[in-house]
């Protein structure tokens, strides 16, 4: 704990604040307390820092999560997965024993578990840890610098079927009308997402507030942006159908959404890889056949118009017969 002594002299009064921390001590003069006081706390702070060769991933990790996260967006998803992260062998380490050749054992037995997609992000998470801890631990620099993260899988082309909506709502126990339930809750949204083209994590963050007559508002999307989506007849039909009184309009968590999902599409292998995010690609493609491309675009959040590609689906037949 740091100490502050008052002095007067012929130039008025200063205050003398004094810190002793873990063997090592300092102090400075201010000319107020209050400035003293924050002197304190900034030089207490400092000194506690441990050095790269006691501080563990682990502890940057822990720091990153209270100082760095909150001001980042995708925290939640982030804050799982940093926990995850956490509780890997690595994060033992000292972070000067982080050389090439252990981020890359990391990385090649994360692969033998997980896809190379997940691998990708977690480096990029841990490079941004890392990145702090450059400054708060004094690493000499980035050690997942010389790493290089697996080669991203070729983009997903999948498309929904009107058999695959109705199997996968029936399977979810949603026949119509008011949802009764968490797994009925599940059905509704990816009704709607098929109509709106909106992500997993805008639907379920939807709030009544931002539920206009004709569209709703996503104050922050993925991209850091907000957007305004129009809604189709069947949109406004769909969230007419849900309750209010919830903080949110679905009610859902995201694991509730993934996991009943999951055992609702397993049930029926005819729907094979199924995946609720299937929806938005299936969206888009319907969209692109009543919207032109800016507008298509504004709907969904997309800056740049060559990643609309990713999601334009049309086959060899269905271009063919436009030419007739």
């Amino acid at each position: 704990m740091g100490t502050i002594t008052r002095y007067k002299g012929k130039r008025g009064t200063t205050y003398r604040a004094e810190v002793y921390v873990k063997g090592q001590r300092a102090s400075k003069s201010h000319p107020t307390r209050a400035d003293a006081k924050a002197w304190i706390w900034n030089m207490e702070e400092e000194l506690a820092k441990p050095p790269a060769d006691t501080a563990t991933l682990a502890d940057a990790i822990a720091k990153y999560e209270r100082e760095a996260m909150p001001e980042r967006r995708g925290s939640a998803y982030e804050a799982t997965r940093l926990k995850s992260l956490a509780r890997e062998p690595i994060a033992g380490k000292p972070l000067s024993g982080l050389t090439t050749a252990a981020l890359e054992a990391w990385r090649d037995g994360r692969l033998a578990k997980v896809s190379a997609a997940t691998v990708a992000r977690e480096m990029n998470l841990v490079r941004s840890v890392l990145g702090k801890a450059v400054k708060w631990y004094g690493l000499p620099g980035n050690p997942l610098k010389g790493v290089e993260s697996p080669e991203s899988p070729p983009s997903r082309k999948r498309r929904v079927t009107d058999e695959e909506v109705a199997e996968i709502t029936r399977r979810l126990g949603y026949a119509g009308g008011v949802p009764e339930n968490l797994s009925q809750r599940v059905a509704v949204a990816f009704l709607l997402a098929l109509e709106t083209a909106m992500r997993a994590g805008e639907i379920l963050g939807l709030t009544w507030q931002h539920v206009s007559p004709r569209y709703v508002h996503l104050p922050m999307t993925k991209n850091g942006e907000p957007r305004d989506v129009p809604l189709s007849t069947r949109a406004r039909e769909l969230l007419a159908l849900m309750p209010k009184g919830h903080a949110t309009v679905f009610n859902l968590k995201s694991s509730q959404r993934d996991a009943l999902f999951r055992k609702a599409r397993d049930k029926a292998p005819a729907m094979g890889d199924l995946h609720f995010h299937d929806s938005r690609a299936e969206a888009i493609w319907r969209l692109s056949k009543k919207l032109d491309t800016l507008e298509l675009a504004r709907v969904i959040g997309h800056s740049d118009l060559n990643s609309l590609l990713l999601y334009y689906r049309a086959s060899p037949d269905e271009l063919a017969a436009k030419l007739d």
